[in-house]
């Protein structure tokens, strides 16, 4: 039998390492010098003038202060007078009031005795619904 030479295989060599390459540090970054800042000529103060504010009643809104009739329920609370919706609120309160028909609790909640129940429909309603269930009996 011949023999085969084995073929001897090269060996790897280790990968020679890779030089680290050195970052350069930077210079310090150089301070800004501070210039003289520029004289800029100063406009005379001005003297404090008072604006007297003469008070200038509002003026009320048409809508608002046109005289309406309450009918109904809302008439036997403030009378079948007419007047401005405006009025018409003043009174309800007063009544309210005066009855002490306001929640104890919640203050924003109006207890109704018989004449109101009439005017809200139900036992208790909120002062934000008033004005909308007022509205039903205003003409």
């Amino acid at each position: 039998m011949a023999t085969k030479k084995a073929a001897k295989k090269p060996v790897k060599k280790a990968a020679a390492k890779k030089p680290v390459k050195k970052v350069a540090k930077k210079a310090p970054a150089k301070k800004a010098v501070k210039k003289p800042a520029k004289k800029v000529a100063k406009k005379p103060a001005k003297k404090a003038v008072k604006k007297i504010k003469v008070k200038v009643k509002r003026k009320p809104n048409a809508a608002f202060m046109a005289p309406k009739q309450p009918v109904g329920p809302l008439a036997a609370i403030i009378g079948d007078k007419a007047m401005p919706r405006t009025e018409i609120t003043k009174k309800i309160w007063d009544y309210i009031k005066r009855n002490k028909l306001q929640d104890s609790v919640n203050r924003r909640m109006i207890n109704a005795d018989d004449k109101l129940r009439a005017l809200f429909g139900k036992g208790q309603a909120s002062m934000f619904e008033l004005t909308k269930m007022v509205n039903k009996y205003v003409r």
